[in-house]
Order: C-alpha cells, then structure tokens, then sequence
C-alpha cells in the first residue's frame, strides 16, 4: 500500500509530516527519499551487478547459471553473494543450461 500521497495531501493542508507518518507507521526518512525519487546505494549496486552478470553470462554463451557467474564475478573483486547474483539474474531473466539437458531424454527408456 503506497501511502506517499495521503502524506502529501496531509501536507499540503498545512498537517504535521512528522505526526502523519508515525500515524501510518512510515519512517520520515523513507518518505523523504521515495518523494526525491533517487534510487538508493543498493538499487544502484544492483544494478551494476546485474549489467556485470550479463556480460558474464553473455561470454559463457548462455551456459553460465549463479554459481559460476558468481565465481567469476568473485574472482574479478566484484565480491556479493550467490543468492544476490541469483536474484538478479533472475529478475533479468537469465537462466544457464544444465549439463547433458540437449542429449538427456526426457524419461528413462527400457532396452532389451
């Protein structure tokens, strides 16, 4: 539930922003910085971990899944966690192949 516009409108009528967000339950803070519209530190790393993820992905021709893009990244100093680099990888739809996935049927099959 966004309420940035209820606190705007409280605002505008001359009402405390202070006693308005402690009725809602919203940090001043977070008010101020969603109305500023810039996007905070983590948005921002996250954003450039996922452009490196890509770039990862895309030289490993696709078959790179979080655990190896996250080693490379690991081992290039871009230090983060492998659930970050899952999430966004997910989130940009980037998905690695699994070993044998082309040749392997889909159910096992009886020979005689």
């Amino acid at each position: 539930m966004n309420v940035d516009p209820f606190i705007e409108a409280e605002k505008i009528a001359g009402h405390n922003v202070k006693r308005t967000c402690e009725l809602l339950k919203v940090s001043r803070t977070a008010y101020y910085a969603r109305r500023n519209g810039l996007p905070g530190p983590r948005a921002v790393r996250d954003a450039e971990l996922t452009e490196q993820s890509t770039v990862v992905h895309q030289r490993s021709r696709g078959t790179h899944g979080a655990p190896r893009v996250h080693a490379v990244l690991k081992r290039e100093g871009d230090g983060c966690g492998r659930r970050r680099v899952a999430r966004l990888m997910r989130h940009a739809g980037l998905v690695g192949r699994t070993a044998g996935a082309a040749t392997a049927p889909p159910f096992p099959t009886r020979t005689r």
